[in-house]
């Protein structure tokens, strides 16, 4: 299933004799082994020989040291050097600070610093309000981290976190123009998380929490959105559910049913799946019922913690037991959030005819896709290649631009589900099948209209 991407592409720079049959050869060879060829510039070229720059995508670093091998091992070929542009990109990082107003001389210098930045400072004194208005404050988003479950890595830790916290900004920036900055901590006690954040709050106008591990992510996020005046957004949990939300809209208007007669499955309970399952049931969902490493979530089962409780009382109607694949009988809809790999093609048989199945497990789904594709109507994965991958980068960069546009305080789910109708309304009926039932990320339309429906929810409570 899964074929060569730019996550581990490559640029190998070879000597190699100067003859006709040479570009051949060397392209060849990347074919043989299962490279994808992207790029191929002759950088330097000599009677004798010439210098090839060969760029391509690999399915890991061991492919792409075969792919480097197999070059070297041509007759008259040499390897010079050999770049992992995914490594060159992040070379001194992916973000920068750049000032917006001009410091030309002493006048401005006046003005912008010292002594002129002292009659603002004033004024923000006598009004703390103001921050919004004469400070970066107004634009500028916190992405806090504790590096405890980066993507599917786990407990990394904030340094090796702060490359995806990085790149998060850059989303925010190009999406959005949302100034966002990494806030990695080098704690993971909830209490020291929570007093930081509380600390640090003057600078920012809201905080993406990001990548912090359940069931701690649950109370620092109440936590804060208790205790602080600007919204507190987890976008493991709401990004996600945001996404699914409305994804799960447009898949059921392409198979034709009501989400209050669905039966709605989801595996995985943690920070992803608790938020999905709290979304969905301002939909009214015919059933949801939930699954664990455990089997399926129900009153009776043992050792809950405080959120599987809740979704326990909350979901499972019947209160039924048995594991993930019991539980998929009979099912309309299947979100995965869990682990690669987890049933198979006879499974997704016993689902009910158009069933829709979103395996969201990354990098590596819950199902193949091929195989969910020989009985369910509507298939969406967390990757890029295959249709309809179920992105957060659909729903923060929006959803915040309209937090901040509105001056909000706090965020709720009345403005998360605006969020999701935004999304879902972009793919309108001329676009919308079953393999694409959400945008683009880079459909420019998505993140103005995902704001301005966020901005309209805020205001609406106000």
């Amino acid at each position: 299933m899964p074929v060569p991407g730019p996550g581990y592409s490559i640029t190998v720079r070879v000597e190699a004799p100067a003859s006709v049959t040479a570009a051949g050869d060397l392209t060849a060879a990347v074919g043989r082994v299962g490279g994808v060829l992207t790029a191929f510039d002759v950088v330097e070229s000599h009677s004798d020989s010439i210098v090839v720059d060969i760029s391509a995508n690999a399915l890991s670093e061991n492919h792409a040291n075969d792919i480097t091998q197999t070059l070297d091992s041509l007759p008259g070929v040499k390897v010079r050097k050999v770049s992992d542009r995914t490594f060159l990109i992040h070379l001194g990082g992916k973000i920068e600070v750049t000032p917006k107003v001009a410091l030309r001389n002493r006048d401005d210098l006046s003005r912008a610093y010292t002594p002129g930045v002292a009659r603002v400072c004033q004024a923000i004194a006598a009004n703390p309000e103001d921050a919004r208005r004469l400070t970066i404050k107004r634009n500028t988003v916190a992405v806090l981290t504790d590096g405890s479950a980066v993507l599917g890595l786990g407990n990394i830790g904030p340094a090796a976190a702060l490359p995806v916290m990085e790149g998060k900004a850059a989303l925010f920036k190009k999406f959005a123009d949302v100034d966002a900055w990494p806030v990695c901590l080098d704690t993971q006690d909830t209490e020291e998380i929570i007093m930081i954040a509380k600390a640090l709050a003057p600078v920012y106008a809201g905080i993406n929490l990001e990548d912090i591990a359940a069931p701690r992510c649950f109370e620092i996020e109440k936590r804060l959105r208790e205790q602080l005046d600007i919204p507190v957004f987890h976008d493991d949990q709401h990004g996600t559910a945001i996404v699914v939300v409305a994804a799960l809209r447009n898949a059921l208007r392409v198979v034709g049913k009501s989400i209050e007669d669905c039966k709605i499955v989801i595996s995985g309970v943690g920070a992803a799946g608790s938020a999905i399952i709290r979304l969905l049931l301002h939909k009214n969902p015919g059933d949801i019922v939930a699954a664990d490493i455990d089997g399926i979530v129900h009153s009776a089962r043992g050792n809950l913690d405080d959120n599987l409780a809740w979704i326990a009382s909350h979901t499972n109607k019947e209160q039924v037991s048995g594991t993930l694949h019991e539980a998929l009988n009979g099912a309309d809809v299947f979100i995965g959030v869990s682990a690669p790999n987890l049933f198979g093609a006879e499974q997704v048989a016993t689902m009910n005819k158009d069933a829709v199945v979103f395996a969201l497990a990354n990098p590596d789904p819950e199902i193949d896709p091929m195989d969910a594709q020989k009985h369910a109507a509507v298939v969406a994965t967390g990757r890029s290649d295959f249709p309809n991958q179920i992105n957060n980068v659909l729903a923060f960069p929006g959803v915040f631009r309209g937090l901040l546009d509105a001056n909000a305080h706090n965020i709720d789910d009345s403005m998360l589900l605006a969020a999701a109708d935004a999304i879902a309304d972009v793919v309108d009926n001329g676009k919308l099948n079953a393999s694409f039932i959400v945008p683009s990320v880079f459909d420019s339309a998505v993140a103005p209209a995902v704001a301005e429906a966020v901005r309209k929810a805020v205001l609406a409570e106000r």
